[in-house]
């Protein structure tokens, strides 16, 4: 079964990204080894672009939008939209997001 993501020709990903099924980003950079999920929809409506840093995962259904940074080994939750930036090995969750918890050093992000 083919898999339907749009991804527009100003995205640049970086190495070993997983994106899940029905994905739409436009004017992001995405960092290595990081995770998409489903639906999720990153919009720069902004001229500022986005930026998803190493390893970060973001969940199903999660909109980002313009001018956010999403720290490196940072999570964020399934249906989420980020308004604002979110700090490196962090969880943030909700509509707005709002920071959940900090990840320690021995937790995987």
């Amino acid at each position: 079964m083919e898999t339907f993501n749009r991804i527009a020709p100003d995205v640049s990903l970086g190495r070993f990204v997983k994106i899940f099924g029905f994905a739409n980003l436009y004017g992001c950079t995405v960092g290595d080894e990081s995770r998409i999920g489903c639906f999720v929809e990153i919009h720069n409506w902004k001229v500022i672009p986005i930026v998803v840093k190493r390893r970060a995962t973001i969940g199903s259904g999660a909109v980002i939008l313009g001018g956010v940074t999403i720290g490196a080994g940072a999570i964020v939750g399934a249906g989420a939209v980020v308004t604002k930036s979110v700090a490196s090995r962090t969880v943030v969750a909700g509509n707005p997001a709002r920071l959940l918890r900090t990840l320690g050093e021995g937790e995987a992000p």
